[in-house]
């Protein structure tokens, strides 16, 4: 019930535009992200970088309402892989594909994200590609399809609550892929997607291990991001069931949750990278952070009348 409830506070039109304003959710925000501008990123994933722990950075932010939008967007994508570079930091980039113009035009979209990719690439980086609602799922998986075959440099997030996944993956790895899977965070219909918990965790172990199959067929990344450490530990115990290497898959979490966690990952010789977001348009993302997993909530709710 509380997560269908904070889903409709992330699309709600008045929240959106009152609640980011008020101090307490500023002040809850923290938890998930070091601040708004990138030097805030920056900053935080040169502390990650002197852990060993890699990062990625992301701008918040989705459905422009321009294509001049799309292309102030994609300069700052630009602009902070060459920050990345300049301070060798062990970072790479995820955005959404409506930040660079989906909806005005693929054509264009296509071409601001070649615009970004190529100049990851020229700095050994990968892009990935986020996965948004389910009404955008194959006009995404088309465009992964089109930057893969020019670009090697390209990862795809998918996502384990929607039921037409395992089929994706299949029809994916007709070639090597880079690939993050997901539970997914939007508010779905239960005719595209799974609604329980129980369901969503025991898909997102199927297709964990489809694609551990995979890493072993293939070079192509494959990245668990979860905080699940109940669904990590069965990925471990399947890994070495297989006796995979440890470095062929990563651990994907979010900047502020379970950080004992990943330090003991990252001691352990597992590869590990923070997802740090960036930028104001941080409501609705931080909502579906929540909703995630709504205990976060009770978390949050001490922090903000801790004294």
């Amino acid at each position: 019930m509380f997560r269908n409830i904070l889903l409709w506070a992330s699309e709600n039109t008045w929240m959106k535009k009152h609640i980011p304003d008020m101090y307490f959710t500023r002040k809850a925000v923290k938890r998930f992200m070091p601040g708004e501008e990138l030097s805030d990123a920056l900053d935080s994933a040169q502390l990650f970088r002197e852990q060993g722990i890699g990062t990625v950075f992301t701008y918040l932010g989705e459905n422009i309402t321009s294509l001049a939008e799309a292309e102030t967007v994609t300069e700052h994508y630009i602009s902070a892989i060459g920050e990345i570079g300049k301070h060798e930091l062990f970072t790479e980039i995820s955005l959404k594909l409506t930040q660079i113009g989906l909806d005005y035009s693929f054509d264009e979209a296509l071409q601001n994200f070649f615009c970004i990719a190529r100049a990851a690439r020229q700095k050994d980086s990968l892009v990935w590609i986020d996965m948004e609602g389910s009404s955008y799922t194959e006009i995404t998986l088309n465009f992964f399809e089109k930057v893969r075959g020019k670009l090697p440099n390209v990862g795809l997030c998918i996502q384990a609550y929607l039921d037409r996944t395992e089929s994706d993956l299949h029809k994916i790895f007709q070639r090597p892929a880079h690939i993050r899977l997901v539970k997914g965070a939007y508010r779905e219909s239960p005719a595209v997607a799974l609604s329980r918990k129980s369901q969503v965790d025991e898909n997102y172990l199927r297709l964990a291990q489809l694609l551990l199959e995979k890493s072993a067929e293939s070079n192509g990344r494959i990245v668990f991001a979860t905080h699940d450490m109940s669904l990590i530990d069965q990925i471990q115990n399947f890994a070495e069931k297989d006796n995979l290497a440890k470095n062929r898959f990563e651990i994907h979490m979010l900047y502020g949750i379970r950080s004992s966690d990943v330090v003991r990952l990252k001691e352990e010789g597992y590869l590990v990278r923070i997802l740090i977001s960036c930028g104001d348009a941080w409501y609705t993302w931080y909502i579906r952070r929540l909703a995630e997993r709504p205990a976060n909530l009770l978390f949050v709710l001490r922090n903000i009348f801790r004294r």
